[in-house]
């Protein structure tokens, strides 16, 4: 009873006219911002944050969420329609793009809008219900419990790949290697530069994603000599009812998973999107069709990706610590305005703490109804040939890159990485599993460091704090889980090929046979 009246207290002040203006204005912006390749909320908000010495604190940040929580969903229109990816809709090209190619794409930009919704709906109750004491939770994760759940995304990378799960684990260890790349934290010693200053500070998300996943799918389109345009066949938004019943439990699935991972500092969209995916590949009714163009490959990480960008707020105003670089800046929104986040925000700021929580609906409103009616004419915008956009694309991709840093020599580390990422492709290899490996393997390294610190050297502190213990015996009991399957399946085939009768007549000598005696 009392969330409910510190709701409709928090809809009092997100309701009036400015703070409905700036919430509309985040949203809007957003979309368009996502849509841009590289061009993401980070550098949007980097530069819009000198305009909140002149805005109203609460209309400031309602703002700058939208804008954060508005490109989750602008990033699938890119990734879908062009597989041009940003860090949090990477999953989505995987069968976003492969629905593309199969001319439903507006049915996956409906279902990446609805399932949107749907995460952001779920998130939001989790934030207004569980936010006062579900920053407490953030505490009990120590470096050990950080390392546990790092090594259980790696092993998510099993189902996220579309071939081999020895080839996805390969790519996953490259990834690892690039994250290598650059100055240590510790020692302040530089790894795998070669001695180039531009390596110094690594490699860049922004130059890989863009590369390995634009440059290299232009560059394969290029090299298959077809005029053809980012989709074809008509444009159908409006899923059937069976379509329907397989996008609700999908979304809901991934709308739990993000809430859940948003919280934790260091979790964030790129980890939720990999682990809803993992989750549909394993539970799902239709999971064989996952990685060819399924709607729960769409719908289940849209769900958590957008869940993950609300929840992710919980440890910025429980606790004051930012997940991620774009949660970082609203950090720093909150101390231009003189707030510091903390255990005591929502009692000293309720009128700010409430009044976000309630933006974030109308926003997820805003957005439903912004984006799902207005899919058609973005995709009349797509409809452009391909000889005709490839340049737009690309002078997109370099704006994108040098926006980032200002710095030339991003733009040819991403042109390297498109050579890369092609060669990939020629090789049958999947990108995905390198961009997991490349965001979970400076993190694993750094919590690994640190636990080792606090025990002195010893690996006892992994199975004796229970929540590092519990994710440890989870992951033991998956790979042998894993492996039995694998072996009743090899013993059940070399079963059916044993049981199998050959045929008397070999095929080849039964076509002789009807040839000669029709020449008779």
């Amino acid at each position: 009873m009392e969330t409910l009246h510190n709701l409709a207290f928090g809809f009092e002040h997100a309701l009036t006219l400015h703070n409905l203006l700036y919430c509309a204005i985040g949203c809007s912006v957003g979309t368009l911002v996502g849509l841009l390749p590289g061009l993401g909320p980070l550098a949007t908000i980097s530069l819009l944050l000198p305009l909140t010495y002149s805005i109203s604190t609460t209309g400031a940040l309602i703002m700058l969420a939208g804008i954060y929580y508005g490109a989750q969903y602008g990033d699938s229109v890119s990734a879908i329609t062009m597989k041009m990816p940003h860090a949090s809709s990477i999953v989505a090209c995987i069968d976003g793009y492969q629905m593309t190619l199969k001319g439903k794409t507006g049915l996956a930009l409906f279902t990446a809008g609805v399932s949107s919704f749907i995460g952001g709906t779920v998130a939001i109750v989790v934030l207004a219900w569980l936010a006062p004491t579900l920053g407490e939770v953030a505490f009990k994760f120590g470096p050990a419990d950080y390392c546990a759940l790092m090594m259980f995304g790696f092993l998510c990378v099993s189902f996220v790949t579309t071939g081999s799960v020895l080839n996805g684990f390969a790519m996953c260890m490259i990834g690892v290697l690039l994250g290598m790349v650059g100055t240590d934290v510790n020692s302040g010693m530089e790894r795998y530069t070669f001695s180039l200053p531009n390596l110094a500070d690594g490699v860049s998300l922004v130059s890989l994603a863009l590369g390995c996943f634009g440059i290299a799918e232009i560059t394969k389109n290029l090299d298959a000599h077809e005029q053809r345009s980012p989709f074809n066949g008509t444009i159908k938004l409006m899923p059937t009812w069976p379509e329907f019943k397989r996008i609700f439990p999908s979304a809901l699935r991934g709308s739990a998973v993000g809430s859940f991972i948003g919280i934790l500092p260091g979790g964030g969209a790129a980890i939720a999107q990999f682990a809803a995916y993992a989750l549909d590949k394993k539970v799902s009714k239709h999971k064989d069709e996952i990685g060819t163009g399924a709607i729960e490959g769409v719908a289940g990480q849209a769900a958590a990706d957008e869940a993950a960008a609300r929840t992710s707020f919980i440890p910025l105003m429980s606790i004051g610590i930012p997940e991620n670089a774009v949660t970082a800046l609203m950090l720093g929104a909150f101390i231009i305005k003189g707030i510091q986040p903390g255990p005591n925000m929502i009692a000293s700021h309720p009128e700010l703490f409430w009044g976000l929580v309630a933006s974030m609906w109308v926003g997820n409103v805003f957005l439903l109804v912004l984006n799902v009616p207005l899919v058609r004419y973005l995709l009349s915008i797509f409809k452009i040939p391909y000889n005709v956009l490839f340049p737009t694309i690309l002078f997109f991709c370099c704006i994108g890159t040098y926006s980032i840093n200002n710095n030339l020599d991003d733009i040819y580390t991403t042109a390297l990485f498109g050579l890369i990422g092609y060669i990939f492709m020629r090789f049958g290899l999947d990108a995905a599993p390198l961009m997991l490996g490349f965001i979970l393997g400076p993190m694993l390294e750094e919590n690994f460091r640190r636990t080792l610190l606090l025990s002195r050297g010893s690996f006892d502190i992994f199975v004796e704090r229970p929540i590092s213990g519990t994710l440890l015996a989870l992951i033991a009991i998956f790979i042998t889980w894993q492996l039995l399957a694998f072996f009743f399946k090899t013993r059940a085939k070399k079963r059916e090929a044993a049981l199998t009768v050959p045929p008397l007549i070999p095929a080849a000598l039964a076509d002789q046979v009807s040839k000669s005696g029709s020449a008779q």
